[in-house]
């Protein structure tokens, strides 16, 4: 099954949970898109799949600048995986595809 798709997430961030909707379209061993939530929408920036396994990065405006790094695995309809903020750390991310 294709890791393509659209994916309803929560990222657990020190800010308390943050939900998203997460699009991965794939061309190739890349992948493009966005992760949309409450505070605006990131660009995927080198998005990369090997397999079932997603990595990206996204440059974050708000609340302060800061780049993030994401890694996630599909599973059928599921996402899990993680997103490095920097100095804050690292917060887990999962979803379901959406329908």
């Amino acid at each position: 099954m294709s890791v393509a798709g659209q994916y309803d997430c929560v990222t657990k961030s020190p800010m308390g949970d943050q939900k998203s909707v997460l699009t991965v379209n794939v061309d190739g061993d890349t992948w493009t898109g966005s992760n949309a939530g409450q505070m605006g929408a990131l660009d995927i920036n080198d998005g990369k799949v090997d397999g079932d396994t997603l990595t990206w990065t996204m440059d974050m405006k708000v609340p302060m600048p800061m780049k993030l790094e994401g890694t996630a695995t599909v599973d059928g309809d599921t996402i899990t995986g993680q997103i490095k903020a920097g100095a804050f750390g690292t917060m887990a991310m999962s979803g379901t595809r959406k329908a």
